[in-house]
């Protein structure tokens, strides 16, 4: 059952991620319905290691690349070189050639080579030097960033930001939680209790299970009516795109079946709101970057103001 193998990975990641279940099921809602994550805290919260329990306890290809301010597009995509022996030149792909690609403090690099995801992000294939290549399946990226007050940061461009289907925090544990995480570092490294509960094949089939979580018309709705409310808010410069909708849309499927269940209920898309709409948003008041705590705000009142549909 695919409701079993995403509780079954759920369990897994907890035991890396102490006391953060809620962060663990927005992580799984990317993976699963198809998208990617951005997470964003301040270092030392458990972002990346986050991302190697996932790796560790998913039989996929991983790869992880530290984003630095004099990394180039071609670090990341590949380049060709030119073999001597019959003169000809051969395509070396880079690490975007992976199944879940770990983008860590992607907000160090530029917005030029933060721009070299774009299209593997939404079209799973790379262009390069006339060819298009397709990226295997599934195709998951994991980014990690620190707040941009922080020095050697650059903001991400809007483009690169809205192809993140979810962006949420990791925050501090609770004094019990941090107790535990004590004695557990004590020990060893947490990532050593993470086992191996899924492979590949599996992935897949619970990505297409999420497919087919039912969604009445009358949820679609909902939805629609959230995201009009933002683009009709006279507090926003912009509102969320279609490519937001859907993505609340298809996370919404994915939460409904992580629940247990093949269709989606309101609370699903209450539960997703803001971290899938509120990087997509800029206050007017405030001209904030996109995805700082008032995109936030904002659609908690959204969520305040749309009655759900009946």
């Amino acid at each position: 059952m695919p409701t079993d193998l995403a509780t079954r990975l759920s369990h897994q990641l907890s035991r890396a991620l102490i006391g953060k279940p809620q962060t663990v099921r927005l992580l799984l809602v990317g993976l699963f319905a198809r998208g990617h994550v951005l997470i964003e805290d301040l270092p030392g919260l458990g972002k990346t290691t986050l991302a190697r329990a996932l790796a560790r306890a998913v039989s996929c290809e991983f790869r992880r690349v530290q984003f630095t301010p004099d990394l180039l597009p071609t670090d990341i995509i590949g380049t060709s070189v030119y073999r001597q022996q019959d003169g000809t030149f051969e395509f070396r792909e880079g690490p975007v050639f992976t199944h879940i690609l770990l983008a860590d403090e992607i907000n160090r690099a530029t917005p030029r080579t933060q721009s070299a995801l774009l299209e593997a992000m939404s079209e799973q294939q790379v262009s390069s030097e006339g060819q298009t290549r397709k990226l295997p399946r599934p195709f998951f990226v994991i980014a990690t960033q620190n707040p941009i007050e922080h020095a050697g940061t650059y903001p991400l461009p809007e483009s690169q930001l809205d192809r993140f289907m979810l962006k949420f925090e990791v925050g501090y544990p609770g004094a019990d939680e941090e107790k535990r995480i004590l004695f557990e570092h004590a020990q060893g490294d947490t990532l050593q209790h993470v086992e191996q509960v899924l492979n590949r094949e599996d992935v897949l089939v619970v990505q297409e299970a999420v497919k087919k979580v039912r969604v009445e018309p009358a949820i679609a709705d909902y939805i629609l009516e959230i995201v009009n409310e933002t683009r009709n808010n006279p507090k926003l410069v912009s509102g969320v795109s279609p490519r937001g909708s859907v993505a609340l849309f298809r996370a919404a499927q994915a939460h409904a079946l992580i629940e247990g269940r093949d269709f989606v209920v309101p609370d699903d898309v209450k539960a997703l709101a803001v971290p899938v709409l509120s990087h997509r948003v800029i206050e007017r008041a405030s001209f904030d970057r996109r995805g700082g705590k008032s995109g936030q705000d904002v659609i908690r009142k959204v969520l305040g103001k749309v009655a759900v549909s009946a």
